[in-house]
């Protein structure tokens, strides 16, 4: 009984542990964020202008336009978790290549971009770069492409607005859900402070959607994003699936290329 005892007071601190790190530190797992210098110079091969716009409580806000000749529209771009714009620009940058304008930006604390993290200010933030858009462009020019992590905010923008379309790519069903497939044992409910309620917010969206996912992705399984696309009515929605396609990788499979053309067309 004594070594019984041993063992689980031992397995109770490593969960108790596990609990309070992941508590303290979740943002830090949650954003991969790197930061850039405020002078850092922008260098891509596309035309593009580097955008700030301030927030109501003093954060600024970091972006990249990139612009062709006779958009058929514009892109509003929502990254993943890693990385910053020296990057994801020039991910985001793939779409002019379809004759498209792309908005992409910094969530705060990534690249140039500064403020509070919080999940009500990162609404607030992706509502602020949709209404930058509508200065120039009308709302029916405007599809929404979330990337991972961006799939939350492009499905919450598309819910409280009327853009043309949603494009997602490796999305999962809330954070919650994610999170439970890789950390099974703790109870993350009542831990996380972000929930990210995709699942929540994509039966509010009335325009068509399309989501892609790989069937070998490691990060957000494919059933998590096949899960969502069931929350959808079929006549609005467009699962794509990518054979063997991984979390970062469906940029190389034809049939991507193949299905994201289409539905920019």
């Amino acid at each position: 009984m004594g070594l019984l005892k041993k063992v689980v007071v031992f397995t109770l601190s490593i969960v108790l542990l596990s609990t309070i790190g992941l508590y303290s530190m979740q943002e830090r797992l949650i954003f991969l964020a790197t930061k850039l210098p405020q002078e850092y110079t922008y260098h891509f091969a596309e035309p593009f202008s580097e955008v700030f716009i301030e927030t109501e409580d003093n954060a600024r806000l970091n972006a990249l336009h990139f612009t062709v000749e006779n958009p058929k529209g514009v892109l509003l771009y929502f990254h993943g978790n890693a990385g910053d714009l020296s990057r994801w620009g020039e991910i985001a940058s793939y779409f002019t290549t379809l004759q498209y304008d792309v908005l992409v930006m910094d969530y705060r604390t990534y690249g140039k971009s500064t403020g509070t993290l919080s999940e009500a200010n990162l609404y607030q933030d992706s509502q602020a770069w949709y209404n930058w858009l509508l200065y120039t462009y009308r709302e029916e020019q405007i599809t929404v492409y979330g990337r991972s992590l961006g799939t939350a905010f492009a499905t919450y923008i598309a819910s409280k607005n009327s853009p043309k379309q949603l494009l997602l790519e490796t999305p999962f069903y809330n954070l919650e859900e994610a999170a439970q497939n890789r950390i099974p044992f703790l109870p993350l409910k009542y831990l996380l402070k972000y929930k990210f309620p995709s699942n929540t917010y994509i039966t509010e969206v009335t325009c068509p959607v399309t989501i892609f996912h790989g069937t070998s992705d490691s990060v957000v399984p494919y059933e998590s994003g096949k899960k969502l696309s069931q929350l959808v009515p079929e006549d609005t929605c467009t699962f794509v699936t990518i054979p063997e396609g991984e979390h970062n990788n469906l940029s190389a499979f034809p049939a991507y290329i193949e299905a994201v053309t289409k539905a920019l067309e």
